[in-house]
């Protein structure tokens, strides 16, 4: 009945017939099994069967049976189901909200509301533009997240926060609640809304006491009730306690990030700046935003590893674009000026401060133009962002100062080579070249070709001296499969890479446009690929016939807006700059027990450590000591292994 290639709804099938008359609790356990385990996928017979006496082993259990019938009595055998897999575990404070949530309903007070709420203020316009002849502000409808709140009585203050900062709110009982009813302030206010909750006022703005510009509450909706609390930032004698500041939670969950550490924000306002600055110079220019396609059926217009994707209709493999070149280049062929694209790439590579899989790129290409016009090209886009975004040219990165004035210092590949390492490697063999490598101290393998290898040379040993922006320029022929042949080499091509503190910022060509040429170079990158490198150019075929065409002298650049946006507002690593950059998959907490806690703390204080010295300190007695380090290395927490000086225990 069951074969390999058995569809998922037959097992669904077989299933149901098995369960009929079944105990209600063998009933929910089968079914959760089934949804969890057989539906997701077609399974083989031995599979399924091994599966299916497991479930009906464990519904056996008398005493699961007993508890799970009182529970699920009365309830159709789905809903038992979604009743018990789907309900989340609180905490302290997630319940209490969950009853606030649920007596607010009872007041007859809907805590997500539909009706439109229209502001006609912000924060930052009231604090920067209020006076006391403005009668705008005497009539004034403000929304926000209680961030704070001090109640004192009948009367009390709260803070707001708003998408463009915090204000004070004045809440009295007596104006909010002007009838015998009272219980907006009494229990709506005081006790049902928490930190977090999102609210509306309608008031008048005025001046405290204390001089802080406030809002005089008159009237007060709930907008939206918040059912986790939001971590407390505390500040006392100018320190700050409590802080949301770790990486991984703020990368995570970008949306608590922003709310709490509003300043984040500035940076994602920078970045939009850096585009519309850009966008806004090309069309100037005259030339023409466009969109090209994600999934393609040839990963072209770089050289990396791309990520694969099935088109089930047309039953073809795409590719999540690994560049925008090729399809910009087509435009030119068809008769466009100039063209660019502000677009998501993908790579299947590495992951590290400077590199996300998933990243945004802004490629231009213009006709009838060179790589040195490109190079005073991208020095005036540099110089524009830097002015339109602090007003200066220079640019605080880390701990250098970048001067992005034009002109900046143009220096060949070779000559940057021979500064940097003593080798001139203008005219040598992939042979002599590999000898270099390894004088060098560079990892190499038997994939690579000359333009890896110079690459390499490059990014080990030259790349990261080139602290002020940089172009170097007139790279080999082997690195550039795209690039025209050097009008006075023909073993160089004409490109360059603008380099600023360490890194490369943008890359630009004279675009090849010799369709024979370019087949040639299509073939010894497919050579590349035969030895291995995962990383060598597909041949495109329709882009060759766009070629034969006729594409007039043109040249591309590319800049990536992820890196550019880095330097610009002084950000350490890329998951700073993007909204949710790519993570591993969360870990679910590990519950551990003292014993563990214990060892665990010890191997932070030393690690690897050996595994009887480490027994010693902990003084557990054998029973425990094995119950723990079980545990330990079964959640991957720490590992155990065998050297030739004895077992030695290490963290994880």
């Amino acid at each position: 009945m069951f074969s390999p290639h058995t569809k998922a709804k037959n097992n669904f099938s077989y299933f149901s017939k098995k369960l009929n008359g079944l105990s209600l609790y063998s009933n929910h356990i089968a079914f959760r099994f089934l949804y969890s385990f057989f539906l997701p996928a077609a399974l083989s017979k031995n599979i399924v069967v091994t599966r299916y006496n497991a479930v009906f082993r464990f519904a056996a259990n008398k005493n699961n049976f007993v508890y799970f019938s009182k529970k699920l009595n009365g309830l159709s055998i789905f809903a038992q189901i979604f009743k018990i897999m789907s309900k989340p575990e609180l905490t302290e404070q997630e319940g209490i909200r969950r009853k606030s949530l649920k007596r607010l309903r009872e007041l007859g007070i809907n805590p997500y509301p539909a009706a439109e709420f229209k502001v006609n203020a912000t924060a930052a316009d009231i604090k920067a533009n209020f006076s006391d002849n403005d009668k705008k502000y005497k009539d004034i409808i403000f929304a926000g997240r209680l961030m704070s709140r001090r109640i004192m009585g009948k009367a009390s203050f709260a803070e707001l926060q708003d998408h463009t900062g915090r204000i004070q709110i004045y809440v009295n009982r007596d104006e909010i609640c002007p009838n015998d009813d009272k219980t907006l302030y009494n229990e709506v206010f005081k006790k049902l809304l928490d930190i977090g909750d999102i609210i509306g006022v309608k008031g008048f703005v005025f001046v405290t006491q204390m001089g802080e510009i406030s809002i005089h509450v008159k009237e007060l909706f709930v907008l939206n009730k918040s059912l986790r609390p939001l971590p407390i930032v505390k500040e006392k004698d100018g320190k700050t306690y409590d802080a949301f500041t770790d990486p991984e939670q703020r990368y995570r969950q970008r949306y608590v990030d922003l709310i709490v550490n509003p300043q984040v924000k500035d940076v994602f306002m920078k970045r939009t700046k850096i585009i519309n600055t850009m966008r806004n110079m090309f069309n100037e220019y005259g030339y023409f935003e466009v969109e090209t396609p994600i999934l393609q059926p040839i990963p072209g217009g770089a050289s990396a590893r791309p990520f694969i994707t099935h088109h089930n209709s047309l039953n073809i493999p795409l590719y999540l674009r690994i560049a925008n070149e090729l399809y910009l280049k087509r435009l030119i062929v068809g008769g466009f000026e100039g063209v660019y694209e502000f677009g998501k790439d993908f790579r299947n590579e590495g992951m590290d401060r400077t590199h996300n899989p998933e990243f945004t790129v802004m490629e231009i290409y213009v006709a009838y133009k060179d790589y040195k016009w490109m190079m005073g090209f991208t020095e005036e886009i540099c110089e524009r962002v830097a002015m339109e975004l602090h007003g200066t040219t220079k640019v605080q990165v880390g701990d250098n100062i970048i001067d992005f004035k034009r002109p900046y210092p143009r220096v060949t590949m070779y000559e940057a080579i021979k500064e940097f390492t003593g080798y001139d490697i203008a005219g040598k063999s992939e042979k002599e070249l590999f000898e270099i490598c390894d004088k060098l101290g560079i990892e190499t393998d038997p994939t690579m070709g000359k333009g890896k290898l110079i690459d390499e040379i490059f990014g080990e040993k030259c790349e990261g001296n080139y602290i002020q922006p940089t172009f170097i320029t007139d790279y080999p022929k082997e690195m550039s499969p795209l690039t025209k042949e050097h009008r006075d080499n023909p073993e160089l091509t004409e490109r360059f890479e603008l380099m600023v503190n360490g890194k490369e910022l943008a890359n630009a060509y004279s675009e090849l446009n010799d369709p024979i040429d370019q087949r040639e170079r299509f073939e010894d990158q497919l050579k590349l690929s035969e030895k291995g490198d995962d990383e060598a150019m597909f041949i495109d075929q329709d882009f060759l016939r766009a070629l034969e065409y006729g594409m007039p002298p043109t040249s591309g650049m590319g800049i990536g807006i992820d890196r550019l946006t880095m330097f610009m507002t002084n950000s350490s690593s890329i998951q700073d700059v993007l909204f949710f950059p790519q993570m591993k998959p969360e870990k679910k907490a590990v519950e551990l027990t003292d014993d563990e806690k214990l060892i665990l703390k010890l191997l932070k204080e030393n690690s690897p450590v050996e595994l009887t010295t480490l027994k010693t300190n902990a003084a557990l007695s054998n029973k425990k000591w094995d119950k723990a380090i079980k545990g330990l290395t079964k959640n991957k927490l720490a590992k155990v292994e065998n050297s030739d000086a004895g077992l030695f225990v290490e963290a994880v």
